[in-house]
């Protein structure tokens, strides 16, 4: 069997779907990845996996530059003869499945994760694309032969609702999964003198970015012995992203310390006491996931993707969408009580194992190819 996986970044590929291309390739199969050119195409092709660039814009909306897309993957489709397309993310979801459609390949998988920035923000660009994007999905994702995998209940409630797709024909997988032999707790951790938390993330409003410094300016104010941090890079082609600039300035103040790129995330998570996340909303966000696995207490929001990380009170604490001063009293509470982060900590771990583990994630995701092909 033929694979595409087709993803807006090759940095989603590589961080987000490298064990199941890994996966598919031990199990005999041929496995190509398609995204917009970038740094992490070399470092596939340095795995010994087939990446190639494709002409694709994350953020255009030229109707030509577009069809153009379409019509270079239905190309590429049916010249390497694939068997099976799996799209990641809304436009790469509607593109694959329309460009697989045309070049005679039945079998298309489709993850959204999220519901996509024109369903989520509400300017009026997105509300505008709205119904626009919802007909295309409509068109592009259905059919007999295709799957919807999403990530939370929330997602697929509206995917049932809406009726974009056969109710039938949706599936629910918790995220792509963690390697929580690698993510693991690091037994020489030990609390210092001053307790350190990070934000993980792509460096996006939509992360709770604004919600994370002004609770930092509370906690500071209160004279807590607390860090914060954040790891992760601007990301300057999304609408929602965070300037660079405001991101030093912050840092010039004091308010919190930017890490960047973080290559080593086990590590970094074994030199913390605590991951906060306070989203707006998620498909399901990896990066907590891979905190909990090493046995950290997690802080986020109750939003969708979330709150099916964490249950408040078992294994991490769940504050309201844009509430700072939740948010600073929640890491507040962590600070006061190490009993408390441990008992979260173990949990959060436990959870991680039984529901999050790359490896119930990618039989699951084998198991939807295995009804179309």
């Amino acid at each position: 069997m033929k694979v595409v996986l087709f993803a807006n970044t090759e940095w989603y590929l590589y961080n987000f779907r490298r064990s199941l291309a890994a996966a598919l390739r031990d199990a005999g199969h041929e496995v190509l990845l398609l995204s917009p050119p970038g740094p992490y195409g070399e470092k596939l092709r340095d795995l010994g996996f087939r990446w190639l660039p494709a002409p694709m814009e994350r953020l255009s909306l030229n109707p030509l530059r577009e069809l153009t897309l379409v019509n270079w993957l239905r190309g590429l489709i049916r010249k390497e003869r694939v068997d099976l397309v799996h799209g990641f993310t809304i436009k790469c979801a509607v593109y694959g499945s329309l460009a697989a459609h045309l070049a005679g390949v039945p079998a298309r998988v489709n993850a959204v994760a999220g519901m996509g920035y024109v369903f989520s923000s509400n300017d009026l660009k997105a509300k505008a694309l709205r119904p626009l994007v919802r007909a295309m999905m409509h068109a592009a994702l259905g059919g007999r032969s295709a799957r919807l995998i999403l990530q939370n209940p929330d997602d697929a409630a509206f995917f049932r609702r809406t009726r974009v797709v056969d109710p039938a024909t949706i599936r629910l997988i918790p995220g792509s999964g963690v390697d929580c032999r690698r993510f693991a707790p690091d037994g020489a951790r030990r609390r210092g003198e001053r307790f350190r938390v990070v934000l993980p993330a792509r460096l996006l409003w939509d992360k709770g970015i604004a919600e994370y410094v002004e609770a930092a300016h509370r906690v500071h104010a209160e004279q807590r012995a607390i860090d914060f941090l954040l790891a992760g890079d601007p990301d300057p082609g999304n609408p929602a992203a965070v300037p660079e600039a405001r991101i030093r300035g912050w840092v010039d103040e004091g308010l919190l310390q930017w890490l960047g790129h973080v290559d080593d995330m086990p590590a970094l998570f074994a030199s913390v006491d605590a991951v906060v996340l306070p989203s707006y909303r998620e498909g399901l966000p990896k990066g907590l996931i891979e905190a909990g696995a090493c046995g950290l207490p997690l802080v986020t929001t109750d939003v969708p993707g979330c709150r099916e990380v964490v249950t408040d009170g078992v294994d991490g604490l769940l504050v309201p969408v844009r509430d700072a001063a939740a948010l600073a009293a929640a890491i507040a509470r962590l600070h006061d009580d190490p009993a408390l982060c441990e008992c979260l900590g173990r949990a959060a771990r436990e959870k991680a194992l039984a529901e999050f583990d790359e490896r119930i994630v990618l039989g699951k995701t084998l198991a939807v190819y295995s009804e179309l092909v």
